[in-house]
């Protein structure tokens, strides 16, 4: 079974930056594509970012885009989400997502995926 795991959320002031980490394990596939979500208290659920390790791009929602980039880890099955420039509206749980097979993303979208990170949570202040 597919799990991942997230780490590196905490609190952070606006203007600064956080780094998330996702990993994941049980599967054996080549490609996969991984996603990042956010979902604050009583709001949407929402896709931030997704990359395609099928044509080896990433791409960001409007929210976050020139903020946040997904850049590869160490070990082909972690990725990476940097976040800077953070604001108060960045504040949510953050959880990344993931399928293999040989997808195209554009901007994530949650149906795209059957396994999820635990989730972290990720508060910006003042």
């Amino acid at each position: 079974e597919v799990q991942l795991v997230e780490s590196g959320g905490g609190l952070v002031q606006a203007g600064g930056s956080l780094n998330l980490s996702c990993a994941a394990s049980g599967f054996s596939v080549e490609d996969y594509i991984m996603a990042w979500f956010r979902q604050a208290p009583g709001k949407e659920r929402e896709g931030i970012g997704c990359f395609s390790t099928f044509d080896g791009k990433a791409y960001y929602a409007d929210s976050v885009m020139g903020r946040f980039t997904i850049a590869s880890g160490n070990a082909k099955n972690t990725q990476y989400l940097q976040m800077n420039r953070l604001k108060h509206e960045d504040t949510a749980v953050y959880y990344c997502a993931f399928r293999p097979g040989q997808f195209f993303c554009v901007v994530a979208d949650g149906r795209l995926y059957n396994s999820w990170g635990q989730g972290t949570q990720v508060t910006v202040s003042s």
